[in-house]
């Protein structure tokens, strides 16, 4: 058979950026407004979010360096960081107009002092590391670590009120120590540090189960109990009130929170 030719059904339109749909999928579905206080707070965040990004990203330079490989910005970072870029865009969007553009914007609030990386990256479109260490890389180790303080302080005092066994109370307190000694000249940690340090072998000690076979849950003597709520009482307290001199790596951030939050 012979085949037969005929005219298309119809021709395809040729593609025009006019027909160019942008994607809502990250933005909500109620509409809503920041105040400019509020978008200071959340670009903020998202700079902090950003830096950690660019710094991760280094670091994997570094290590493709020392494999003897050319540095390539992995996928993650690439998705991730224009995911941000375009976060920090939309909050600019509920400033009065003008919209002033992205680094002018971090300029302004003093954003781009506190997160050199990220002002960098903007500028150069790439992440580059710091020859000196800004000062805000040490605030969420700084967190990190009070946190750490705070539950396991607050895990501990449970533990030893509730639980029939003071098996792993020894651990827990070990680990605390390990904390607290990674803070440098804070009077409320040193001396718990050398508080631990005189007591532990005894306390310790105390919960060793003589007999062989023995079925015996040990348990802490009562003033074994009293001395370890005394620490984690202090330790808890100190966290949660903040003195000054556990908020030395903090100030950069509270400084600017000041600003916009009453």
């Amino acid at each position: 058979m012979a085949g037969c030719l005929s005219e298309p059904l119809c021709h395809p339109s040729v593609y025009h950026e006019t027909f160019k749909v942008e994607l809502q999928v990250k933005r909500p579905l109620m509409p809503f407004h920041l105040s400019p206080e509020q978008v200071a707070v959340e670009m903020l965040f998202l700079c902090g979010q950003l830096d950690l990004l660019i710094r991760a990203q280094t670091q994997e330079f570094q290590e493709q360096l020392r494999q003897g490989c050319s540095p390539e910005e992995s996928d993650t970072f690439q998705t991730q960081g224009s995911e941000i870029l375009d976060q920090m865009l939309q909050c600019l969007e509920h400033l009065p107009k003008p919209m002033p553009q992205l680094e002018d914007y971090l300029d302004m609030v003093g954003l781009s002092a506190m997160f050199p990386r990220v002002e960098v990256f903007l500028i150069q479109g790439s992440p580059v590391d710091m020859l000196e260490r800004p000062p805000m890389d040490d605030y969420f180790s700084h967190i990190a670590k009070l946190n750490q303080v705070l539950v396991l302080s607050q895990q501990l005092e449970e533990d030893i009120r509730h639980l029939g066994s003071h098996k792993y109370i020894a651990h827990q307190l070990s680990v605390i120590y390990q904390v607290v000694s990674s803070f440098n000249g804070i009077d409320i940690f040193s001396e718990t540090k050398k508080n631990i340090e005189a007591n532990f072998k005894e306390m310790k000690a105390s919960l060793v189960v003589d007999k062989e076979g023995s079925r015996q849950e040990p348990q802490l003597a009562a003033h074994f109990i009293h001395w370890v709520l005394d620490i984690t009482h202090k330790l808890t307290s100190a966290v949660l009130s903040l003195p000054e001199e556990l908020t030395d790596d903090l100030d950069q951030a509270m400084t600017f929170m000041s600003q916009f939050v009453s």
